[in-house]
């Protein structure tokens, strides 16, 4: 028997015959916890997902544990503002992520240079160029009216994705969780 522990916030989604996404959700597990309320569920997730009759299907007697893969995240040690946003990690720790996945920043003390779920569109890992040996992405987020110059040192950039739902009747919630499980 194994237990789980909620990770985050709980999601509730109205259900509809037609695909239902939530909010940005920032991955902070490996596993997501789905419950259906009502009406079975189908359920899929990723970057801006749409739920089909061929994504998982989760039935109201039971709950789903699905697999989010490894949590990507990384601490941020500059952010260069611009039409694209570019976001230097500590030398030597290289990028969690590749062209194409989609993250939130959060920078507790300078919260201006928080966004969520844009899209990585470069990587960088080209070593002493210029003076510069750590790895920096391109994000596809226009941060050129944020004030200030950056520097907080607790900011995290996350990998955050999107979890869509729907179901056949039309009615009926889906509960959403990160949990882990021991």
């Amino acid at each position: 028997m194994s237990a789980t522990r909620p990770v985050g916030i709980n999601s509730t989604v109205s259900t509809s015959t037609s695909s239902v996404q939530t909010s940005a959700i920032q991955q902070q597990s490996d596993t997501l916890r789905v419950v259906a309320e009502s009406a079975g569920v189908y359920v899929t997730y990723g970057a801006n997902p749409t739920a089909t009759n061929e994504n998982i299907y989760v039935p109201t007697q039971d709950d789903a544990k699905i697999s989010l893969g490894p949590v990507s995240a990384q601490k941020v040690v500059n952010v260069t503002k611009g039409t694209s946003t570019i976001i230097d990690f500590p030398e030597g720790t290289g990028s969690p992520f590749d062209v194409g996945d989609t993250v939130s920043l959060t920078a507790p003390s300078q919260s201006a240079f928080d966004f969520t779920h844009q899209t990585v569109t470069g990587v960088n890992r080209s070593a002493g160029v210029g003076g510069y040996f750590d790895t920096r992405i391109t994000i596809s987020y226009n941060s050129s009216g944020v004030s200030g110059t950056f520097s907080d040192s607790n900011a995290t950039l996350r990998k955050s994705f999107k979890v869509a739902v729907k179901t056949e009747s039309g009615t009926g919630k889906a509960y959403i969780q990160q949990v882990q499980a021991s």
